[in-house]
């Protein structure tokens, strides 16, 4: 089974490219389903069919779902909902303030988890496509399960072994059935991690980036491939979205447009290698429906197999010593060849003769002073002291 996640920035079109991806993996022959997990749900306008909260069949082998938090929360956490509020109120807090906290943060996010350990365990569908939310969205649902353990250790200072203990003594003095709620919270960590520990598995879990040749779509893309990298999530492929075709266009708003749009076309070659690049020009109109998305995946894949791996190599890693940070960036086009490395706030700025990349570091290493660089083929070698910087 594949499971291929895409996000972006909000509006670069990464719901019509997921929906595109889908309907080719149909066509060629996999069960697949594309599942929308944005709250600002647009899928069933892509395919313009109505899709609901379990899934629906749009077209031969090609099912879709809009994830729908209220009815995943009924689904999945009707009895750990009420053992929390059990036993806020049990502590003494206010009914209302109590049915707050109840409502873990993240449900939305960890709902999204549950389907997809759901469909894992029942191989009904050769392949999961994801219409992630927004990039910062995405983050959030791909730390989900360290953010959920901390929180809920937070709200109940005691070990997994006391749990059932206290919910008998809840039980005992409010009369609550909140047992089966303990049972749940513990199935829900075991099923989160198992989910995150299957998207960490490149043969398995593919995360693609969609993004327009405009900066600030970019510089969010950068930003998320550094991250996706840190957390060990395989970025196999950038699909560059809605590229303006070639045209006599002087005397015109779009004549500076163009130019540009050259320019960052070529920044994203250099800043991504050698993750492969596909390209999909602007439609000239708005994309819904399934004759259009059969044309997008065609001029996206052309004749490859939108389900296969297309890249599984780490280009960045984070090695820690007793005194130093080393970050490592795999850059084979620096073989033999002059450059020099700075750093401003987050970013790394690597000058190669008149060319230059752009790569944005993980946000700790504000902190830290850049000490040295090496490069040691094909890996660019940055090292930062562990001393904080002076202030």
């Amino acid at each position: 089974m594949r499971i291929i996640l895409f996000t972006g920035k909000g509006g670069t079109g990464k719901t019509t490219i997921a929906a595109a991806t889908a309907f080719k993996a149909a066509r060629e022959g996999y069960k697949t389903l594309v599942i929308s997990t944005d709250p600002a749900h647009s899928l069933s306008d892509a395919v313009n069919q109505p899709l609901g909260a379990e899934p629906t069949l749009i077209t031969e082998n090609l099912y879709g779902q809009e994830l729908d938090v209220y009815y995943s929360m009924k689904k999945y956490w009707g009895n750990m909902r009420n053992l929390m509020l059990q036993v806020f109120r049990w502590q003494g807090v206010e009914n209302v303030l109590a049915e707050e906290l109840s409502a873990l943060p993240g449900m939305e996010e960890a709902s999204a988890f549950l389907w997809i350990e759901k469909y894992y365990e029942e191989k009904e569908y050769d392949i999961i496509i994801i219409d992630s939310a927004p990039t910062g969205e995405t983050l959030t649902l791909l730390t989900l399960p360290q953010v959920t353990k901390w929180w809920v250790t937070k709200a109940f200072p005691f070990q997994r072994t006391a749990i059932k203990t206290l919910g008998s003594v809840i039980r005992n003095v409010t009369g609550a059935p909140v047992d089966h709620g303990f049972t749940e919270l513990e199935n829900m960590f075991d099923k989160l991690e198992k989910v995150q520990k299957i998207f960490s598995k490149p043969e398995i879990c593919s995360i693609r980036l969609v993004t327009n040749p405009e900066r600030m779509v970019i510089q969010e893309a950068k930003r998320a491939y550094t991250y996706l990298q840190l957390y060990g999530y395989n970025v196999d492929a950038v699909v560059v979205n809605r590229i303006l075709p070639e045209m006599d266009v002087e005397n015109t708003p779009f004549a500076k447009y163009l130019t540009t749009q050259k320019k960052y076309l070529q920044e994203i070659a250099d800043t991504f290698q050698p993750l492969p690049i596909f390209k999909v020009p602007h439609q000239g109109e708005e994309v819904f429906g399934l004759d259009l998305l059969e044309e997008i995946g065609e001029k996206a894949y052309q004749e490859k197999d939108p389900t296969e791996v297309f890249f599984q190599e780490s280009p960045f890693k984070v090695e820690e010593t007793k005194y130093y940070y080393f970050v490592k960036i795999r850059l084979p086009l620096l073989e033999d060849k002059e450059f020099k490395v700075n750093k401003i706030g987050d970013e790394l700025i690597i000058q190669l003769a008149n060319q230059r990349k752009n790569m944005f570091l993980p946000k700790f290493t504000n902190f830290y002073e850049m000490e040295d660089y090496k490069y040691d083929n094909p890996w660019l070698v940055v090292s930062f002291s562990k001393h904080s910087k002076k202030s």
